[in-house]
């Protein structure tokens, strides 16, 4: 099967849900593709996959979790997506990788910052008690130089707001200045947003 022809039967097959469970080990196995735009692919639906049956996907983590060293920029930010979303469906199933997606607060590539964030909402969602010490790192993205780092940042402070408003509070005086002042109307707006789910 050509790269395009095989691409495009996952795109048919991140369609159809019911027929994920049994396809996990089928998509695990492109992992080893030549191909980076199938190993992509693959990252993401096996994250999507996960999210839905994490410990079918558990075997899987390993090799997941290998793609965040890659020196392809798009490999690390689909593998850092995948941990988010396995880790929202089951913390546990990542829970010995966890602490080493925050090196990647500080990746030289802006989409795998915006990776990171994006996987710690996804992970925050239903475990939101092991981000009480780490809201620093959170705190230095509200500034990065990257617009689209900056228009998420906020959004992680919404997601603990909600769940866990002593977390954000010490911040609020912070998103406040942002969400006043930012050049950047999607990040005045996601700052305001995170200090009204905070203070509800």
């Amino acid at each position: 099967m050509s790269e395009s022809e095989l691409y495009k039967e996952l795109g048919i097959l991140t369609k159809n849900k019911d027929k994920w469970a049994e396809n996990i080990l089928y998509v695990s196995s492109l992992l080893a593709h030549e191909s980076v735009k199938i190993q992509a692919k693959a990252l993401w639906l096996l994250g999507e996959m996960g999210m839905e049956y994490p410990l079918k996907v558990q075997d899987a983590v390993p090799a997941i979790v290998s793609f965040c060293d890659s020196t392809e920029s798009l490999l690390r930010e689909r593998a850092v997506n995948a941990l988010g979303r396995i880790g929202r469906g089951k913390y546990s199933v990542i829970e010995p990788y966890w602490m080493d997606l925050f090196r990647f607060a500080s990746d030289e590539e802006a989409k795998v910052r915006l990776s990171f964030i994006w996987a710690s909402e996804n992970i925050a969602t239903n475990t939101p008690d092991i981000y009480e010490n780490h809201m620093s790192v959170f705190e230095e993205l509200l500034h990065d130089t990257n617009d689209k780092v900056r228009m998420e940042a906020p959004e992680i402070f919404r997601v603990l707001g909600k769940r866990r408003p002593e977390f954000v509070r010490p911040f609020v005086e912070q998103l406040k200045h942002i969400s006043e002042t930012d050049d950047n109307r999607v990040v005045r707006i996601h700052s305001a947003g995170a200090i009204k789910a905070t203070m509800s």
